[in-house]
């Protein structure tokens, strides 16, 4: 189910570039400002710049283009609500998590730790299964005049470490960067220390020593950043984190477009992520294998046991977290209902908060 959504998705952009790709803009492009949770370095936003933004330029015949910003380009990561709500950026695509601290709702829509396994999965559920709606529950809420767009991811985020890393019990007592919210919570459970670090000092903290282990995006970011000069220990493919992305516009910005720009955005976005995704994927497969072969990283891949023993820990954190307001109360129970519909939780799984 999930390739034909793909596939659908994509040949949907594909009509849309090519029915446009040919036609001369009659009039200056309107410029959004977009803020992202990613490095300037970071393949995935490079990527998205150099292909799939001249794309959304053409599918509106000139008319509308987005400009996508590095992480705290404009204004802190966990400010990006407050500047898309008071028209400072027009949007942001960021990480949910970030938000964790305003609502524990936004922890499980953040990340649900070591619930997902493909990022094909996350989408179905933020896009086709309740999780965007919810999310657009949550900013009514806390950011009124944020309007979602999407929400999604493009990888399972990698692991890099100074120390080898085997199993759950040697994470007790490290110093690990984690996302603020649901992650750090689960690291505390397993006995690590978490540290909340933005993305563009972890190389910094790792260096001097202030972190030994970070969860850090995909693969080949890491690789971009030179993460695995100092943090030989990588953990391939990641332990836990398969964090949530939103896409989001400032409703009045929003609204100032023609449905048909709104839907060409909402097109485009999803085929871009997409690509994003399979793009990545195979980028981190050919790292790997070339780190594998001839480099001085010693690469490890936890045993499904080791994994599972994570999960356990995850699920009391799910429960905590849901207990927490009721939004986090109906995020949890969304996420419950299509993991048990996708078969990733087995139907007598107790999903009780009791």
């Amino acid at each position: 189910m999930k390739f034909r959504t793909m596939a659908l998705v994509a040949g949907s952009a594909a009509a849309l570039f090519s029915a446009s790709a040919f036609s001369a803009p009659d009039a200056e492009a309107r410029v959004l400002k977009v803020q992202t949770s990613s490095n300037a370095s970071h393949f995935s936003l490079r990527y998205l710049q150099d292909e799939w933004l001249p794309k959304l330029a053409a599918m509106t015949d000139g008319e509308v283009e987005i400009e996508l910003l590095p992480i705290e380009s404009v204004v802190g990561r966990r400010d990006t609500p407050d500047a898309v709500q008071n028209g400072i950026l027009d949007g942001d695509y960021t990480a949910v998590a970030y938000f964790a601290g305003i609502d524990p709702g936004f922890a499980l829509m953040g990340d649900l730790i070591a619930g997902y396994d493909r990022p094909e999965q996350l989408w179905n559920f933020c896009q086709r299964e309740g999780g965007k709606e919810i999310l657009q529950k949550l900013y009514d809420e806390h950011f009124p005049g944020v309007h979602v767009v999407a929400c999604g991811t493009y990888n399972r985020e990698a692991f890099v470490s100074t120390v080898p890393i085997e199993g759950v019990s040697d994470l007790e007592g490290l110093k690990i960067r984690a996302p603020e919210g649901m992650a750090a919570d689960v690291f505390r459970r397993a006995g690590a220390s978490p540290v909340a670090l933005p993305s563009s000092e972890t190389y910094g903290a790792l260096e001097r020593g202030v972190i030994d282990a970070a969860d850090n995006s995909a693969y080949v970011n890491n690789d971009a950043n030179g993460m695995h000069k100092i943090a030989k220990y990588p953990l391939y493919p990641g332990i836990h984190s398969m964090p949530f992305l939103q896409l989001t516009f400032n409703q009045n910005t929003w609204d100032s477009l023609t449905q048909a720009q709104q839907t060409i955005i909402e097109v485009w976005w999803e085929a871009a992520l997409m690509d994003v995704t399979r793009e990545v994927r195979q980028q981190d497969i050919t790292l790997v294998a070339r780190d594998r072969a001839d480099s001085d990283l010693t690469i490890i891949d936890w045993s499904q046991d080791e994994r599972d023993k994570l999960r356990e820990i995850a699920v009391d954190s799910w429960k905590a977290f849901a207990k927490g307001s009721p939004l986090a109360e109906e995020a949890y129970n969304a996420h419950i209902a299509y993991m048990k519909k996708a078969g990733m939780l087995s139907q007598d799984f107790d999903a009780s908060l009791n």
